[in-house]
């Protein structure tokens, strides 16, 4: 069945944003923070980064005025909905010396209602990958879970792609298809809004909104700016066959030369929307008597990460970087059954050398195919 459609009026966005908060939403949405996009709690829409765009290229990321005061005229922040559902730091427990022992402490948390405004096409497929990984295992995350439950989602469909954007090959983006609350898309005269309700909820907020069914003529209009955004994204990922070529591809010498670049900085890990890897540490005051254990985000990249009987497994940045590649594109897929990788383009704009997921798969296969062309001559 077709979700239903509706025209909301440009200048009736704040009162959907107000509606949300009406039903104890915190809204949580994109703004200007620090020279970059970034989600961040929003009080309304005079919050948002109204005009403005990113330009982004691998280790590169500017922002740039338009001339339309477009709404959602630009693609991903630098961070991502994933630290609003998988929190980067959480206490576990508490303990205190006491006159009469040791003391535990469990954390009280009141778990916020968070409407995350603008999720596109791509990130809502990195939820679900996260879905998959903390709901749908052997094992449920009990805070992960308790966050998604009460999110609310409203989809933005993307009128712009980036020179990072590789949604296309994985079949993420640019439109929305499902997971949504609300879908909403910019009409190109950037005086409507055409709204496409995904759930119970989302058909509840939209009865308080002053809208009115969608035409055949704005339905069209709306599917001509996903066509305009996917001629617009040119960065490519082979995924036929690709889990096979790349178990095969272990000896294979291109990972010396990324290995070159690779900082092992752990920043595509930080940025990546479906990164879910996290350590517990232990802290306790200077006086003995406080005691805190605090799970916190890990990254692959980091020595620690495989630390084992006194030392690191994999101690180069050969095998930290052949490590997250083969994880996200091949052995995912035997944990999760699907890609870890959403072609959101963060890992690509976030690197300080400017390394391309992409790029490399292409290297590798442009290696192999010479390797096995040598070997038939």
């Amino acid at each position: 069945m077709e979700p239903k459609a509706y025209i909301l009026a440009r200048e009736s966005f704040e009162a959907l944003l107000q509606s949300l908060k009406s039903r104890g939403y915190t809204l949580i949405g994109p703004t200007i923070r620090d020279d970059v996009l970034w989600y961040a709690e929003i009080q309304s829409v005079e919050d948002f980064p109204i005009g403005w765009t990113d330009v982004q290229g691998p280790g590169q990321y500017r922002l740039q005025k338009q001339d339309r005061d477009t709404l959602f005229g630009f693609t991903v922040a630098a961070n991502t909905w994933k630290s609003f559902l998988f929190p980067p730091r959480l206490l576990l427990w508490r303990s205190k010396r006491t006159e009469n022992g040791i003391e535990f402490e469990q954390p009280t948390r009141s778990i916020p209602k968070l409407a995350l405004i603008g999720v596109r096409a791509c990130e809502l497929a990195a939820i679900q990958v996260q879905d998959r990984v903390f709901l749908q295992q052997e094992f449920v995350d009990p805070e992960y879970q308790a966050r998604r439950e009460q999110a609310f989602i409203l989809a933005v469909n993307c009128g712009t792609a980036a020179a990072t954007c590789f949604c296309t090959s994985l079949g993420t983006g640019p439109k929305a298809s499902n997971g949504y609350d609300l879908a909403l898309t910019e009409l190109p005269d950037g005086k409507r809004l055409l709204i496409e309700v995904g759930s119970e909820q989302g058909d509840e907020v939209i009865q308080d909104l002053p809208v009115h069914p969608a035409k055949p003529a704005d339905l069209q209009e709306a599917e001509q700016v996903i066509q305009n955004t996917v001629s617009q994204i040119t960065r490519e990922l082979q995924t036929e066959g690709l889990q096979t070529f790349l178990y095969a591809q272990y000896e294979n010498p291109h990972w010396d030369e990324v290995a070159k670049r690779c900082l092992t900085c752990g920043n595509c890990t930080l940025v990546c929307p479906t990164c879910f890897c996290s350590t517990v540490e232990d802290r306790s005051d200077l006086s003995g008597d406080l005691a805190e254990r605090w799970r916190t985000w890990d990254s692959c990249f980091s020595l620690e990460f495989t630390y084992l009987h006194g030392g690191p497994i994999r101690t180069s940045a050969k095998a930290r970087y052949r490590h997250w590649l083969l994880h996200k594109l091949a052995t995912w897929i035997d944990q999760f059954g699907t890609l870890g990788c959403v072609g959101c383009g963060r890992c690509i704009t976030w690197c300080p050398a400017g390394i391309d997921l992409t790029e490399e798969v292409r290297s590798l296969q442009r290696l192999a195919h010479r390797e096995v062309d040598h070997a038939k001559s």
